[in-house]
């Protein structure tokens, strides 16, 4: 690109009208359906706002469509429109962000491209949508509207004029990329990871998620580890049920403040930081009850500190437990890092680090080549990734303590 970027401050052809009733969407997905070439797909979230990640705007363009905006909140069964769309390419940035709210509501890819990842595997340095498109293809997005509650209704028109135009341009920001990654000698690579992503089942629900509060590190005893899973469950509850981001419910802070201090009343409970004078008194009894709850588990109800530990220790604790294996990371992390040096992408989207933490800790044994590629591969590494770490990873296991 030479010259200086353009701004793009209107859609082709204007502002869609949001698709609301089974009419509009009828039509729409004929339309798409008749469309040629790829789709772009985005969605936009509440986070922050609402429980949980559902969409609450899809916005789709596609060649001879034009472009759509769709409302799932009042069309919340778009399967008809992933059907028709199940045999194209889609288009996304940041695939694995959206995937999970798209699948809610029936749209499942079974090919797609996704512009950030395929940034990344080119070496750009920054890959945001609008960093992409203004580096790749000369053009300025407007990214004001981003981090906006867009479960408001109705949606003001700059939110769905910055709506429409993050997807003008993805399937333009598609074609650069791809002569660029085949330029490189990478375009199979990234293939293999695009069909990695859109065959990869729905995550797993995560185990003990209140252990994620944000300054858990301060709470140690297995009384105050009880106190935040009991305030986290019920904020989530009370969350769930209000159709609100938890945060907004009690803060994190609150919840580990609570834990440290384990107050016996209301009145020790409304002095502590995050249960101020604006919090009324049904709300803090509420509160309380969780800590009480809490603090009357028997010992064995307790939980343990620390999330149980299905893989290697920490890096830091192996020169003590294992030096040999120590040895095997330290020798394995400097080829990696050479390795993504020379392919000019980040080293996490050369391998994994945990995969590569497991197989230091654990080798196969013998660790040659067949069988350092088969632990690759049963850990999930493309085979364009085991190709290039195998060869690393045999040197690496070989390294002696000193």
């Amino acid at each position: 690109m030479t010259g200086a970027p353009t701004p793009l401050l209107e859609p082709r052809e204007g502002i869609p009208p949001v698709v609301t009733d089974e009419a509009a969407l009828a039509r729409v997905t004929a339309a798409f359906a008749a469309g040629s070439g790829p789709v772009a797909v985005d969605a936009e979230r509440a986070s922050g706002y609402r429980y949980g990640q559902r969409a609450y705007l899809v916005q789709l363009r596609r060649e001879g469509a034009g472009t759509a905006l769709i409302d799932p909140v009042a069309c919340p069964d778009l399967s008809g429109l992933g059907a028709a769309l199940s045999d194209v390419e889609w288009v996304l940035h940041a695939a694995t962000q959206d995937l999970p709210c798209l699948r809610e509501i029936g749209m499942v890819p079974t090919r797609l491209f996704d512009t950030e990842l395929a940034g990344r595997l080119a070496g750009f340095p920054r890959v945001g949508l609008g960093a992409m498109v203004e580096g790749v293809l000369g053009y300025v997005l407007e990214k004001g509207h981003s981090a906006v509650d867009w479960s408001t209704r109705p949606l003001p028109e700059p939110w769905l004029r910055y709506a429409a135009l993050d997807v003008e341009l993805l399937v333009d920001l598609r074609d650069a990329l791809e002569k660029e990654l085949d330029r490189q000698g990478k375009l199979e690579w990234a293939l293999q990871e695009f069909d990695a992503i859109a065959g990869a089942p729905p995550a797993e629900p995560r185990k003990d998620p209140w252990r994620r509060t944000s300054g858990m590190h301060k709470v140690r005893r297995r009384r105050q580890l009880a106190v935040v899973r009991e305030l986290w469950e019920t904020r989530d509850r009370i969350a769930q049920r209000r159709d609100v981001s938890p945060g907004k419910v009690l803060g994190d802070a609150a919840i580990v403040e609570a834990a440290l201090a384990l107050p016996g009343n209301v009145h020790a409970l409304a002095a502590l930081n995050g249960f101020g004078h604006r919090m009324g008194r049904r709300q803090l009894e509420q509160w309380q009850a969780a800590v009480d709850r809490a603090k009357g588990l028997a010992d064995s109800a307790l939980p343990q500190p620390g999330q149980p530990v299905t893989g290697p220790p920490p890096p830091r604790a192996w020169a003590d437990k294992d030096p040999a294996a120590a040895a095997r990371l330290s020798a394995a992390r400097a080829g990696v890092t050479a390795l993504a040096e020379r392919l000019g992408m980040p080293q996490e989207n050369v391998i994994s680090p945990d995969t590569v933490r497991r197989i230091c800790w654990e080798p196969p044994t013998p660790a040659d080549e067949r069988t350092v590629g088969a632990a690759l591969a049963g850990y999930g590494a493309r085979p364009w990734q085991a190709a290039l770490v195998t060869p690393v990873l045999v040197e690496a296991l070989s390294a002696k303590a000193p």
